[in-house]
């Protein structure tokens, strides 16, 4: 078995945005973490329907292919008006009938198109993070999140990735992407889900 212990773990994940807010994330932990990009380019087949079942498969593959411990995440929005959409098809929403071609900028757009009338605009983010000490682990661990603000109706904000200049959080009185990255990764979704991910990981001898 990997000890939990390796400081070496990888991300099943070559999204730099998300890269860069995990590693500050687990900074306490000492750990180094390195994209799947640095070892291979294949990606785990997302079969799953939920964004746990997704977590955890691409978890599984980044370790068997790495033979390190493996950190995933799958994340998404839920929009109430389009009944759970684009959720577990987050990344892919705009993509055509092959799956290619979507951008966060069509994501987006497509978004604010299919919300245009709707009166009902609640939106959560949610995050499920998985790691998994080897690629058979049995108890994989998981953390969840859900971060709730509001669809704009056009966008706002230069920060962030994803739907984040779409998403307006009234408590803040801004959308996501105006939020400084440091004031983001204390509240978000990933951060909601990583903070109770390495709160069982502290117990861990």
């Amino acid at each position: 078995k990997v000890s939990l212990n390796a400081k070496k773990v990888v991300l099943a994940s070559g999204n730099k945005g998300k890269l860069a807010e995990i590693q500050d994330l687990l900074k306490p932990l000492g750990w180094t973490v390195l994209p799947q990009s640095d070892f291979f380019s294949a990606e785990a087949e997302e079969t799953g329907l939920s964004f746990i079942e997704n977590a955890i498969l691409k978890a599984r593959f980044a370790a068997k292919k790495t033979g390190l411990p493996a950190i995933a995440d799958d994340s998404g929005l839920e929009v109430l008006a389009l009944k759970g959409r684009p959720g577990i098809y987050s990344a892919r929403y705009s993509a055509d009938v092959k799956g290619l071609g979507a951008t966060d900028a069509k994501n987006n757009q497509k978004l604010l198109a299919q919300m245009q009338g709707e009166s009902n605009r609640q939106a959560c983010y949610y995050c499920a993070v998985v790691l998994v000490r080897f690629a058979e682990d049995p108890t994989p661990m998981i953390g969840l999140g859900q971060w709730c603000g509001e669809v704009l109706t056009e966008l706002k904000g230069k920060g962030g990735f994803g739907y984040d200049p779409a998403i307006w959080l009234p408590q803040e009185n801004c959308s996501v992407a105006e939020l400084s990255s440091e004031h983001k990764n204390k509240q978000s979704h990933r951060a909601l889900a990583l903070q109770e991910l390495i709160s069982k990981l502290q117990g861990f001898g």
